[in-house]
């Protein structure tokens, strides 16, 4: 985990933060602030690349299972996805998708994940999964309406171990669709997407295997100016069951800010509260990532 944090930080220094700009046509369309014109709708251009490390940590004390506080619980994901830019026409791309998590339980505090010291019965840690990604616009007179289309590759031997979680034990089809709409002004944009995940494998290696999640969003954003952004989020999932004889539910509200760093690269944070739910925890995420587009 520790050389997964050490890669993503030299990854993200040693490529150089000023480029030429490219020549085409297709290329000059994209101007000004990244976050306000290269939404997760759009793609990027043959010959750029797209860059963005994710980090998400989720703690709890509550859950539906039982009533009042529970021992802390605190789940710590970080992700690379690196995507590049195929054909002239700015409707392919291709990239990775990795995944590490450390995780703690028993009480230990939410800021222990980042000791990654794999004590046994209270924490976990590890590259977790690796997957193949393309992104796609299925219309090419609609080019705000996009869909990533992902296939996770379990690296875990077992999801379970010592009473410790670290993640699912199964493959992941994944596939979001992505669309926005900028109100006249440039002042107000709102994103949507609906994530679909199909996960499959052996019953007893995850609770989650032979089910689909949906997972739609809605985030709104307002711009002070073109670098800034404040923004407002509401998701829902719905965990349905294919054969594994487990539901799941959850309601999530939330907001965050999005800065412009540089023209090529821009930093957010977001934060989460797990406000209801059926058979899932009730706790809060806290969120910070870089994205570089060059």
């Amino acid at each position: 985990m520790k050389n997964f944090i050490l890669l993503s930080l030299l990854l993200l220094s040693v490529i150089p933060l000023h480029v030429t700009a490219q020549e085409d046509d297709a290329d000059q369309e994209i101007q000004g602030s990244v976050i306000q014109t290269l939404t997760p709708s759009k793609l990027i251009g043959q010959g750029q690349y797209d860059i963005k490390w994710f980090n998400n940590l989720y703690t709890q004390t509550e859950s539906t299972f039982t009533d009042g506080r529970e021992p802390r619980q605190t789940f710590f994901t970080s992700t690379i996805e690196a995507y590049t830019g195929v054909g002239s026409n700015r409707r392919w791309n291709v990239g990775l998708i990795l995944e590490a998590r450390s995780n703690v339980v028993n009480d230990r505090g939410p800021l222990e994940v980042f000791q990654f010291d794999g004590e046994r019965g209270t924490a976990r840690s590890g590259l977790t999964s690796i997957a193949p990604s393309v992104k796609f616009v299925p219309f090419a007179s609609v080019n705000n309406f996009s869909i990533q289309s992902s296939f996770f590759i379990p690296l875990v031997d077992n999801e379970t171990e010592d009473g410790v979680f670290l993640d699912q034990d199964g493959y992941i089809f994944q596939n979001r669709f992505f669309y926005d709409y900028n109100f006249p002004g440039n002042k107000w944009q709102i994103f949507t997407e609906l994530n679909t995940e199909l996960s499959f494998g052996e019953d007893e290696d995850s609770f989650a295997n032979d089910s689909l999640n949906l997972t739609p969003g809605v985030f709104v954003s307002y711009f002070p100016w073109s670098k800034f952004t404040v923004l407002a989020l509401a998701q829902h999932s719905q965990r349905i069951d294919l054969g594994n004889d487990f539901e799941q539910d959850f309601t999530a509200l939330g907001g965050g800010a999005k800065y412009q760093l540089t023209d090529e690269l821009n930093i957010e944070a977001l934060y989460t509260n797990f406000i209801r739910g059926n058979n899932t925890g009730l706790g809060e995420t806290f969120n910070i990532g870089l994205r570089l587009v060059f």
